[in-house]
């Protein structure tokens, strides 16, 4: 039926509209209260989230990256300046908390389950907290990191609302895009919100 169909990002003038309202509606839903930044904070994520190429990493020349988590980990604590290492902390909990919520059901086939993710995601956001100088920004970190699960619950609601196969293994999906360049893949992700970019794919072959 008409009615039940799920809406299409592409067709969404303003995103940010459309994923306030829906995150909105999970936090009261679900009885969590989240600070203002925090509300902006998930809106603003999932809206820059809509393109692939924005879930990876750049390296000093810009380009894009995928790493295991532990690996991204590793590479914050490297990194000799503080500001370097809040950022690709803030990175390491942005793309855990994402994928632990929107892709939540691709766990299933996975290895690693959402437990590592949350697990890792809200450590992450506690280490940009503990190098923040601004009170307001360790604030807003701080609820992100104890937060955590609940706010991957209500990344999860976000993705059943704009998913349209909520069977679908989106990140299985993905990877067969990343690989053939299949017209296909890049439909299915795209009728489910997520725009495909070709510097990602070109990258990461």
């Amino acid at each position: 039926m008409a009615g039940d169909r799920k809406p299409s990002l592409q067709l969404i003038a303003r995103p940010e509209e459309f994923f306030f309202e829906l995150i909105r509606d999970s936090l009261a839903r679900r009885k969590v209260t989240a600070g203002a930044e925090a509300e902006f904070y998930l809106v603003h994520l999932m809206n820059r989230f809509m393109t692939t190429e924005s879930l990876f990493a750049r390296d000093g020349e810009g380009q894009v990256r995928e790493e295991p988590l532990a690996l991204m980990v590793k590479d914050a604590l490297d990194q000799p300046e503080p500001s370097a290492q809040r950022s690709l902390f803030q990175h390491v909990g942005d793309f855990s908390l994402y994928v632990a919520g929107y892709f939540q059901d691709s766990f299933m086939r996975r290895a690693v389950d959402v437990d590592y993710y949350i697990g890792m995601g809200g450590a992450a956001y506690q280490a940009v907290a503990s190098r923040e100088s601004q009170p307001a920004r360790q604030k807003l970190y701080s609820e992100l990191a104890v937060k955590f699960r609940q706010f991957v619950d209500v990344l999860a609601d976000v993705s059943e609302k704009t998913t349209p196969r909520r069977e679908a293994d989106l990140l299985r999906t993905y990877e067969k895009w990343v690989r053939t360049g299949s017209e296909k893949a890049a439909r299915a992700l795209q009728e489910a919100g997520i725009i495909p970019s070709d510097l990602a794919r070109k990258t990461l072959q």
